[in-house]
């Protein structure tokens, strides 16, 4: 009672007026709607006055009998009967007979009056007095006639009276000089605070459902989740018709209740025709009957806009809950027949005017189902479909029509519901099991159940290959099953599950839809036919502005991912994450994240895709969608990789590997190799890097239906270089351009240049290189291009192309400061002051030294080994030990310990600096 979720400041006014009554007595009329907390406060009141040591004194006209005389001020008194007994005679009598305590002839409504206050004001002499009376609307008229009469005396005493009234209603009190306080519904955050206190397991479409249809109503709020059904489907129908419990009705349903029945059928109709267009409702009745709503002030019709704008939602509900069956048939009916230009929502009326079996409303509801589901509202393409499932004539087509509401339910993710649904598809017509739609979503269940890839793949390749639908390139139930065995092949990594998923795609009359063929050519095995691919995925592109279905939307983004076409993908990438955070389709916004995050990471904005990798885990987590938590997992590694921050990049790749591994989800198993990889080159441990690289696809071969191997060719290629395999390194050169993979994207030949310089003698690939880093669509690549310049730097500086070197090192400098890719920002300082550069003309290396003996004895201080040391600058360990021979005497030094201390004192550069121009 303390809090109230949010009525802060009407605590602090009864803790002003309870100060105030027991010193002067004071009078308060708290006036508010049905439901928004009078009685809630007037506990709060009872309870801080009884603890300031007020004596409270309570009772509620609601709880008594309006035709009893007396009865409010009986139960009001009664505390008190001891003290009647010692009132003069004349006041003593009155009291008992007016209270019913004795028997005699009715006294006058003065004289009760005055034998009140005078009780009362023996009594406060005591303790100050506190009176509540909740509900004074309901109060009988004796006992109102005299709270009045005392009310207006408790000024200069002890006596204080605060009453409650809805809004609305007239005051038993003399409103002259009355203070009122009027007491608002709850504000949204107040609102909030209540709902995740009193449901704090909710999911969070549903808490924002409830939030809306309450408005702010506090017994709204506590009493709407018990009553709606459990299912999140039924909770988030678009209708802001829910069921009330007996509370609610009885609070909202006595407004209506005194309206007169034409104006009551004109309201359910407004009700259920949901835009409260008042040109619209013209046109199915007549508005004269809405005169006497209006002016109960349960509606308004706003002159400007021309719409009909209910005073609470919940009206609309104890409209519909006080109407009968063909009421509200009529109402549904009258409206469909004017809708004739928009099928879904005629649909919907007919389907609620419709009791049995009825095929033609069904088939309505089914291919409005599908229209909704274009635009991404999931839930209501389930109920719409649910609906169909209902109205159908026959067994068959009920199942079929389960089987799809429970694939829908499957595929986007969060339905709890779409286990029960796929059950009641089965048991209602056991042949059903076999169709795709159910074959469908037992397969997604069950990847996101057990995970189990390679079982959910043959039982949807099954169902695919004895599905009778003639390969119909048309048929939409075979293009999701194929959609999803696609998904299926690439999580399991498996030459021969992808052989199954592509003889199905080849068996497609008359050709495969385009973006399934484009699929099928981008995302398996991009370094073999991604490239043939890129025209068609131009064409879906250019579509991305007007495409409505936004499971194309998604799709057209995975088919993006390997030719690098993610960028063209960001606008509508964002598209369904703002959707998905208004409560769409978890699995769209999830995959729109995952978009997002690869696109980020290639171009520098690891923030951002550390901070969506985090939202997207909280999604997986309340939408029940573990098996796509690994994603985001590899998401964070291969930034915390890039950052230095190799423990984490080490620790995430192996959750992902120790949780990839027993579901057969090679495909997982693969990338978490990639931030090892990257995590080992930051750290400078090359070999474990070649280690990683090659566990992904070995040297000299790009691994079929491995694409991520397209991700760790230059770290393989340059982690052989320094580790002394200059024979693998060139091979892997050597099939890359046999693949030619540069012709997959200008990503691809950056890379496949990049790899040429490192490996390639003479200029002529080097100038090659330096023109592709100079081409403006390279630009993007902003962590690659880095790299690239980087590593190519280091072999200019050991050509001793000083100048040259430099240049590229600045632009590489600049482009890993701003990712805050700090090991490479270290190493890129470290090249640049072996090109001789100095940021400061006071930071000289020591005379005795040569720039490279001070690159090898700062290397060495700061605690590589020999051998890490050869590996970072191209030379032979035993080249290193020889130059650390000839360091030590001129630093006057005899170990290697003193490294550090004899650098430091030589006012040394340090390699977190920023570079100076």
């Amino acid at each position: 009672m303390e809090d109230l979720f949010g009525r802060e400041v009407e605590l602090a006014r009864i803790d002003r007026f309870i100060a105030s009554a027991r010193q002067d007595g004071d009078v308060r009329l708290v006036r508010g709607e049905p439901g928004v907390g009078k009685s809630a406060l007037l506990t709060a009141a009872a309870h801080r006055a009884h603890a300031a040591g007020l004596r409270v004194l309570r009772a509620s006209g609601s709880e008594f009998e309006a035709e009893v005389s007396y009865s409010l001020l009986n139960q009001l008194l009664l505390p008190l009967s001891s003290e009647i007994a010692r009132l003069p005679p004349a006041y003593r009598d009155a009291l008992v007979v007016a209270l019913g305590l004795g028997s005699g002839p009715a006294p006058q409504t003065l004289l009760v009056g005055n034998a009140t206050l005078s009780l009362l004001t023996a009594v406060a002499r005591k303790a100050p007095l506190l009176l509540v009376v909740d509900d004074i609307q309901w109060a009988d008229r004796l006992s109102a006639v005299v709270l009045g009469f005392v009310a207006r005396r408790v000024k200069a005493s002890p006596i204080g009276v605060i009453a409650s009234s809805r809004i609305g209603t007239e005051s038993f009190l003399d409103r002259r000089g009355l203070t009122e306080v009027t007491v608002e519904p709850l504000a949204r955050e107040a609102s909030a605070r209540l709902v995740d206190a009193r449901f704090p397991t909710m999911a969070p479409h549903a808490r924002e459902r409830l939030l809306e249809l309450a408005q702010g109503n506090p017994l709204a709020l506590v009493e709407l989740p018990a009553t709606v059904a459990t299912s999140t489907e039924q909770f988030l129908e678009q209708s802001a018709v829910v069921p009330l419990s007996e509370r609610l009705q009885k609070v909202f349903a006595l407004r209506v209740a005194g309206l007169p029945d034409a104006t009551r059928l004109l309201l359910l109709l407004a009700t259920f025709e949901g835009s409260g267009d008042v040109g619209v409702l013209r046109g199915l009745t007549d508005l004269t009957d809405l005169a006497p709503a209006e002016r109960a002030g349960l509606v308004r019709v706003d002159d400007c806009t021309g719409v009909l704008v209910f005073r609470h939602p919940l009206i609309q509900s104890a409209i519909v809950a006080t109407s009968t069956h063909e009421e509200r048939r009529g109402a549904h009916l009258a409206i469909a027949s004017g809708l004739t230009s928009d099928p879904e929502r005629r649909a919907w009326h007919l389907a609620a005017a419709t009791a049995g079996p009825d095929e033609s409303v069904a088939a309505q509801l089914e291919e409005a189902s599908r229209r909704v589901l274009q635009r991404g509202d999931v839930l209501a393409a389930i109920a719409a479909l649910v609906r169909a499932a209902e109205l159908s004539a026959t067994t068959e087509d009920r199942a079929r029509r389960l089987a799809e509401a429970a694939y829908m339910g499957a595929e986007a993710g969060g339905v709890s519901d779409a286990t029960t649904l796929l059950a009641d598809a089965q048991a209602t017509s056991p042949n059903s099991a076999g169709s795709l739609h159910a074959a469908n979503a037992a397969a997604l269940l069950m990847v996101n159940g057990d995970g189990d890839v390679h079982t959910a793949h043959r039982l949807l390749a099954g169902a695919i290959e004895s599905g009778e639908h003639g390969w119909r390139a048309d048929d939409a139930a075979l293009d999701e099953a194929l959609h999803t065995l696609l998904l299926l092949s690439w999580y399991a990594g498996s030459a021969e599950l992808w052989a199954v998923f592509h003889r199905a795609v080849a068996r497609l009359t008359p050709a495969p839809p385009l973006l399934l063929s484009v699929l099928s050519r981008t995302f398996p095995d991009p370094v073999r036919t991604g490239a043939a691919a890129g025209r068609d995925l131009e064409t879906l592109l250019s579509t991305l502005d007007t495409e409505e279905d936004l499971t194309r939307v998604m799709r057209i983004g995975t088919a993006s991912v390997y030719l690098d076409r993610l960028g063209d993908n960001r606008e509508h990438s964002w598209r369904l994450v703002r959707q998905g955070r208004d409560g769409g389709a978890p699995r769209r916004h999830l995959s729109a994240i995952m978009h997002l995050c690869l696109d980020d990471y290639l171009t520098g904005r690891w923030d951002e895709a550390t901070e969506l990798a985090h939202e997207a885990q909280k999604v997986c987590s309340v939408s029940n969608l573990p098996f796509l938590n690994w994603y985001f997992a590899y998401n964070r590694a291969i930034v915390a990789a890039g950052r230095g921050r190799t423990d984490e990049a080490f620790k995430l790749a192996d959750e992902i590997t120790h949780w990839a591994l027993p579901r057969g989800v090679a495909g997982a198993v693969a990338i978490a190799h990639h931030p090892r990889t990257l995590a080992a080159a930051a750290d400078g441990d090359f070999e474990a890097a070649y280690q990683h690289a090659t566990a992904v696809s070995p040297a000299g071969v790009l691994a079929p239906h491995v694409p991520i191997s397209t991700w760790v060719m230059f770290d393989l290629v340059e982690a052989a270089l320094r580790t002394g395999r200059s024979d693998e390194a060139r091979a892997h050169a050597e099939a890359m351009r046999s693949a030619q993979v540069a012709m997959i994207s200008p990503r691809m030949r950056l890379i496949q240049h990049g790899v040429d310089a490192l490996v390639l003698d003479g200029e002529e690939a080097a100038v090659r290189l330096e023109e592709t880093l100079d081409d403006p669509a390279c630009e993007r690549w902003l962590f690659e291009s880095s790299r690239i310049r980087l590593a190519f730097a280091e072999k200019l500086r050991r050509r001793k192309e000083f100048s040259r070197a430099r240049g590229h090192l600045a632009v590489a400098h600049d482009g890993f400061a701003a990712m805050g890719a700090d090991p490479w920002v270290a190493r890129t300082l470290t090249e640049l002051r072996a090109t001789g550069f100095r940021a400061d003309a006071d930071e000289q290396p020591p005379a005795a030294l040569t720039a490279q003996e001070f690159e090898i004895a700062s290397l060495a201080a700061s605690g590589l080994t020999n051998k890490q040391i050869a590996e970072r600058l191209y030379l032979s360990h035993r080249t290193v030990g020889a130059h650390l021979y000839r360091i030590f005497p001129k630093l006057g030094i005899s170990t290697r310990a003193g490294l550090r201390d004899a650098l430091s004192g030589q006012n040394v550069h340090r390699p977190h600096q920023p570079i100076l121009d």
